[in-house]
């Protein structure tokens, strides 16, 4: 296997002979979220299977391709569908695609995700901005020999995600009047939803939300000094006293009905970056 300069050398030049545009933004899209893509004036899609050393989307609600295209005046690209370490991936195959959209030259670094809300002021569709993460339970991406030509060996994580940004995104919120919560997202491995004991240790632990993604590519962006914002939609509620039963067919429901709301707050953002 060739090792992973050559990789991106290989991907990046597979996708530039394909669309030859530089895209500002790249945005990731969680569970349920597919279809933002409509909002998009779409220009080139590229299915993940035809890309050069990427992994492939095995999880319903992941389309796999990537999307290339104009959002809101600027060019963008977006992940329709990602991977997560629980389909068998090693957490550098998770975010790999992170550092190919940052070798094809975005600056700005926006991921949704659908997580389960473990803040007892939460319900089910809010929007949770979110301000810190914890990764304790999930397994580091850059685990393994530093290669200085992506960043540091030991990247400080005093703010894996842009207060700028953040900051941006409460005022477009509210201007939109769209309600958020804010709060820190805690990365599991998954694919199990989390038991009773364990949704009551996060919330003990500091976590407002829990989820299965988005820890090991906010790691590898910060790495590659790609700033971050990142939003959960709040898919479930894991500390209740009543049936405690989760499924993946209601989470994607449950984005679905949440995603109007994210992509109106998406665009506008895409527009003042």
């Amino acid at each position: 296997m060739p090792g992973i300069i050559q990789q991106l050398q290989e991907t990046t030049a597979f996708i530039k002979s394909n669309y030859s545009h530089t895209p500002e933004v790249g945005i990731v899209l969680g569970s349920g979220l597919g279809n933002f893509a409509q909002e998009i004036k779409v220009e080139k899609e590229i299915p993940y299977d035809a890309i050069p050393h990427f992994p492939v989307s095995t999880v319903e609600g992941h389309h796999g391709k990537l999307i290339f295209g104009e959002l809101s005046g600027k060019k963008i690209v977006v992940m329709a569908g990602r991977f997560h370490f629980y389909e068998g991936y090693t957490p550098e195959q998770v975010a790999y695609p992170i550092r190919v959209m940052k070798q094809l030259g975005i600056g700005h670094l926006l991921l949704s995700n659908a997580a389960g809300g473990v803040n007892p002021a939460f319900k089910v569709g809010d929007l949770m901005l979110i301000t810190d993460h914890i990764s304790f339970s999930t397994v580091n991406p850059l685990i393994g020999k530093n290669l200085s030509e992506l960043g540091p060996r030991f990247p400080d994580m005093s703010e894996p995600y842009s207060k700028e940004i953040i900051k941006k995104a409460r005022a477009i919120a509210a201007a939109l009047q769209i309600k958020v919560q804010e709060g820190v997202y805690f990365g599991v491995t998954g694919p199990t939803f989390e038991t009773r004991a364990e949704y009551k240790l996060i919330h003990r632990l500091g976590g407002d939300a829990v989820g299965m993604s988005t820890v090991q590519e906010v790691i590898i962006a910060v790495h590659m000094n790609l700033p971050v914002f990142a939003v959960s939609v709040i898919t479930d509620i894991g500390i209740r006293e009543e049936d405690n039963i989760i499924t993946h067919e209601e989470v994607l429901q449950a984005a679905k009905e949440a995603e109007p709301k994210l992509t109106a707050i998406f665009k506008q953002m895409v527009a003042e970056l």
